[in-house]
């Protein structure tokens, strides 16, 4: 069989350069459109919760907000875990779906249950979903640098929140743009009971 195979493409070299070059394009086509992944993505597919109490101890955050909003998402359906951590001010909470759930489905289900856990944490409280990323989301890392020295910590943070973070949200495969560091900008109100007009700090 491997002799005949030899005899046949020597006698139409024709053929087999042809049949070799074909190949050659169709691997050098293929490299380019087949999707490959550095790291492939095996994470589960999960949701955050954050909530916020400003000034509340954890164990306090802990019976008020994650207590309460753990148990209720152990009864939604594909939830594979649930886990809670309480820290001083904040509580994160993640629910771990089964494999291969559909992220915006389950993002879905935990709004749908975090309506019916409302009265039973405390009123002046609001958990937020995290961003529709997986585990190996964080992607690029960047800093905004003044080597000038004309521009302190604030006026960099307010570029990266009101120009930079703004654009970059826009593209497209962009979850989330999470600033740190810098002063953040903020507006003070002082009102004057004997005036009819305010000034702003």
């Amino acid at each position: 069989m491997i002799a005949k195979l030899i005899a046949y493409s020597a006698r139409n070299k024709f053929i087999v350069v042809l049949l070799v070059a074909f190949l050659f394009l169709w691997g050098l086509w293929a490299l380019k459109k087949t999707p490959l992944d550095a790291i492939p993505d095996l994470s589960d597919t999960q949701v955050i919760i954050y909530t916020q109490w400003a000034g509340r101890a954890p164990d306090l955050i802990e019976d008020q907000i994650t207590y309460p909003i753990t148990a209720t998402l152990l009864a939604a359906p594909k939830v594979k875990a649930v886990r809670g951590f309480s820290f001083f001010g904040a509580s994160f909470i993640y629910v771990i779906f089964e494999e291969g759930t559909d992220i915006y489905w389950a993002r879905s289900r935990v709004l749908e249950y975090l309506q019916g856990v409302k009265d039973k944490i405390a009123a002046d409280v609001n958990p937020v979903l995290g961003p529709d990323a997986t585990g190996l989301g964080w992607g690029f890392e960047y800093a905004i640098v003044d080597e000038t020295g004309g521009h302190d910590l604030s006026q960099t943070r307010t570029l990266q929140d009101y120009n930079l973070k703004l654009a970059l949200e826009s593209v497209p495969g962009v979850s989330e743009v999470a600033s740190i560091g810098g002063f953040v900008k903020q507006y003070q109100i002082t009102i004057d009971p004997n005036s009819s007009t305010f000034r702003t700090i």
